[in-house]
């Protein structure tokens, strides 16, 4: 197939082309066929065989790449500006984003391999097909219905997750009471109380993981929520007030004004 410059899927044997080529460029999606890879993300190094996924972002530093002789694998390039066009979720994208960092490699068993397998035939099946006004935007429809895919198996492998990184499971246990309460508690102490360690510790926890305090991480999560709620014109702001646990108006104006750089009215009438 003709390559697209930002987004394509290629076969290590049948188009002549590596992964790590286009690490700088792009972010790179394998799915190992055959063989193994070895690489780096400069801090520990992995080894991935057959049925692996390996994601490699663009912001991860990958080194040390080894393949070996037999090494086969299918992998899908999507530049940075392509994946951000069209993420359809940012609570989600911002959990994978972690979970990557954490885990580049992992194991797809027979139900997570068969998603991942019908969603690079359809960017095949697409690739494929003449130019037309809108092949961007189709192949982009493509990448969310593998973004919704990826967080279906992120979230299996997250709830299963063994790893000796004592910091990651309490950032990822972190971030799941965010998604959860973040509409009702935006103080970092109240997650700290949950997860029974200091406000002072979770922030070096979220910092040593993300490389952002646990506030920003909070901020970011009740933005979302905010923002939704906003757009919902079925609800009053006196609603939306109460659903984000403000007890007056003034209160709730200056935080949206704060966040989003008009008040809620004007935000909801942009």
């Amino acid at each position: 197939m003709d390559e697209i410059n930002y987004c394509n899927l290629l076969n290590t044997k049948r188009d002549g082309r590596m992964p790590s080529e286009f690490t700088n460029e792009y972010h790179v999606h394998i799915i190992v066929r055959q063989g193994k890879i070895t690489f780096s993300d400069g801090k520990q190094t992995f080894t991935s065989k057959k049925d692996d996924l390996v994601i490699w972002q663009m912001s991860n530093t990958i080194q040390q790449v080894a393949y070996s002789e037999d090494f086969e694998a299918d992998f899908l390039i999507a530049s940075g500006d392509f994946l951000s066009r069209f993420n359809p979720e940012m609570v989600w994208a911002s959990k994978g984003f972690i979970f990557i960092r954490i885990n580049p490699s992992f194991h797809l068993h027979e139900q997570s391999l068969r998603l991942m397998n019908d969603d690079f035939a359809l960017f095949c099946s697409r690739l494929d097909q003449p130019d037309t006004p809108f092949k961007e935007e189709v192949l982009g429809r493509v990448m969310q219905i593998f973004l919704y895919d990826l967080w279906t198996v992120y979230s299996a492998e997250m709830a299963q997750m063994e790893t000796t990184d004592n910091a990651a499971r309490i950032f990822l246990r972190f971030l799941s009471l965010v998604q959860r309460d973040c509409r009702r508690q935006r103080d970092v102490a109240y997650y700290a109380n949950v997860l029974c360690i200091t406000p002072k510790y979770l922030s070096q926890v979220s910092r040593s993981v993300s490389g952002l305090p646990a506030s920003e991480w909070i901020t970011y999560y009740a933005t979302f929520e905010l923002v939704n709620l906003l757009n919902d014109q079925s609800k009053t702001l006196t609603e939306v007030a109460d659903m984000m646990n403000f007890e007056t108006a003034s209160h709730f104006s200056r935080y949206v004004k704060k966040l989003l750089g008009k008040s809620p009215s004007e935000f909801r009438n942009k």
